[in-house]
């Protein structure tokens, strides 16, 4: 005998939906009440599939929500989506049939509060260009041969290395004074700014002629010290000429408009200020052969010039073998002379070629003995250190500093960091120092 449908199915009234109606039924009712729909989250589980499509989870701490983005969505992507990045989505909210799940399908994505610091960077850069900020007039030109150069940047930076390698490789003779500076985060501008100021003012064998500013790519947010004002006037009113280096080709900032010199890249700015050191020998051996060229022309209308005269003069012939014999004389002297001047050029420039070296690698080991001075200082602030000294940081289980066993009561669970690992223990007694 069959069983007897519930109670609640027989009421008049009650609808009995079937699966695919029901969820078409909800789809219809979010679609009238939410799309086209704006939503704020963090991406988790990014995936692209071989067809281009994307799909993932956008969620924050009180909840998630299916996503779907297409590949014709996709492919107008300005950035790589990576899990745990904060985004703003537009799309439309629908029900996937198949699971009876609710889906977003994306129409667009852009990474969140992008759009108001785009907007800032705009306003900004409007306001600074009425002023004359950035006027080509103003610039000043790089030096030709500069006596040192300056670059500002962070020591831990990748730009750093780019930098001072292609300097080592195409000037190793000129010396480099880093001016080191956060590149990213809030204090950045100020430590930017403070760079340039120190750089201003040295003087004597320090002072530079030309000044790097430069950092590697990275989103606008991680760009965002070299869109501060105060170092846009600083850039300003530098006295000697800067380089702006500051991330990728299509990265521009306003300390990009407001320097003297704009360069795609860290490794292009160092280039820009850099002429080889074997253009200038070149360009000293090409002086060498001018010289000896125009010598040669002179010797040769000099004896055109006697041979001429010579030819005048029938008698005495002893007069024309005396002239000859003197023209003979100043010849061997004037050659002489010219192999005397060619061997002493030959030698300042075999000086200065073993200068050149010895000086780049004095500058190399100053520069190295700079980093691993930092990197000790750096290594000896390192809080492992003092735990390897039999300390350890106690924590309660949210992970809150116990400072005082004021912030403490017996029975209260907590945890131990030592240098190798973690303990749990619990309060058992407390009792003043």
């Amino acid at each position: 005998m069959p069983e007897r449908p519930p109670q609640a199915l027989r009421e008049p009234g009650i609808r009995v939906w079937p699966v695919g109606s029901l969820l078409r039924a909800i789809s219809d009712s979010l679609e009238a009440r939410f799309n086209p729909v704006a939503v704020q989250g963090e991406l988790s589980g990014f995936s692209r599939a071989a067809s281009g499509h994307c799909y993932f989870s956008l969620k924050d701490e009180q909840g998630q929500v299916r996503c779907a983005m297409f590949r014709r969505a996709a492919a107008m992507l300005d950035f790589s989506p990576r899990d745990g990045q904060l985004v703003e989505l537009r799309g439309r909210l629908g029900v996937y049939d198949p699971r009876g799940e609710l889906q977003l399908v994306v129409e667009s994505m852009r990474q969140a509060g992008q759009g108001n610091l785009f907007e800032q960077f705009l306003l900004l850069k409007t306001r600074l260009e009425a002023e004359g900020l950035f006027d080509s007039v103003r610039k000043k030109p790089l030096p030709l041969l500069p006596r040192a150069i300056g670059v500002v940047t962070s020591l831990g930076a990748a730009a750093l290395h780019d930098v001072v390698s292609a300097l080592q490789r195409r000037v190793p003779h000129i010396p480099v004074v880093i001016y080191p500076a956060s590149v990213q985060g809030g204090q950045a501008a100020g430590e930017l700014r403070a760079a340039l100021l120190k750089a201003y003012q040295r003087r004597d064998k320090d002072f530079v002629d030309v000044l790097l500013l430069v950092r590697g790519g990275g989103a606008m947010e991680d760009l965002w010290a070299f869109n501060d004002e105060q170092l846009a006037r600083t850039i300003v009113e530098s006295p000697m000429p800067v380089i702006s280096g500051v991330g990728h080709e299509t990265d521009f900032t306003i300390a990009d408009f407001c320097a003297d010199v704009r360069a795609p890249t860290p490794t292009a700015a160092a280039e820009l200020c850099a002429q080889p050191q074997g253009v200038w020998l070149r360009a000293l051996e090409m002086a060498m052969t001018r010289l000896q060229n125009g010598v040669d022309r002179q010797m040769q209308s000099h004896n055109q010039r006697l041979d001429w005269a010579a030819s005048r003069v029938s008698r005495p012939s002893h007069l024309i073998t005396r002239q000859h014999a003197r023209l003979t004389g100043f010849e061997q002297n004037l050659n002489h002379a010219m192999r005397s001047i060619l061997q002493h050029h030959r030698s300042r420039l075999q000086s200065l070629e073993t200068d050149l070296p010895r000086t780049a690698e004095a500058n190399l080991q100053r520069g190295r003995q700079r980093v691993e001075r930092a990197q000790l200082r750096l290594e000896l602030l390192d809080p492992k250190l003092v735990l390897k000294r039999g300390y350890a940081w106690l924590a309660d289980l949210q992970g809150h500093p116990i400072t005082s066993q004021d912030k403490t009561h017996i029975g209260q669970p907590v945890r131990a960091t030592l240098a190798d690992g973690e303990v749990d223990l619990t309060v058992s007694a407390r009792r003043l120092i």
